[in-house]
């Protein structure tokens, strides 16, 4: 993503979703985790989504929600690009089984464009999603019998 915008003058050309950003009054940023965290709260609204990340990044929030007080970020498996008036969003989620990818795609991208352009005023150019897993009913009830060992 390109950021041409170099002054606080609004552009003639903005809408009014951009220029409540910049204007003659006065600049507002807004930080990339702001985006972030907007982008991974409204992916995680669509059924459908099991989980955002990869594994690496799952298994690593899995041990810190083990640890008391300590939570799991609410942008995991999300990046963002942010410009004054413009932000990018990748995401990497993981899918229920049985989910049909192509609409829950779509699905996804509507709403995180709805839930970041409405809170921040940022115009989403784009939302790359990356599918890196499928998780399939009962997978975690098998993992939780191989700790527990074969006998019982």
């Amino acid at each position: 993503m390109t950021n041409t915008a170099t002054t606080a003058k609004p552009n003639s050309n903005s809408t009014a979703e951009n220029s409540a950003l910049v204007s003659t009054q006065g600049v507002t940023t807004i930080a990339d985790t702001v985006v972030q965290k907007v982008a991974g709260l409204a992916t995680r609204e669509i059924t459908g989504v099991h989980a955002l990340g990869g594994g690496a990044v799952r298994a690593f929030n899995a041990l810190r929600e083990r640890i008391p007080g300590a939570t799991a970020s609410a942008g995991q498996g999300v990046s963002v690009e942010v410009g004054e008036r413009q932000a990018a969003v990748d995401l990497q989620i993981v899918v229920e089984y049985g989910v049909a990818i192509a609409d829950l795609a779509k699905s996804v991208r509507r709403n995180v464009i709805g839930a970041v352009e409405q809170m921040t005023g940022l115009e989403v150019v784009e939302v790359n999603i990356n599918v890196s897993d499928v998780h399939i009913p009962g997978d975690d009830d098998a993992d939780d019998n191989a700790e527990s060992g074969r006998v019982q």
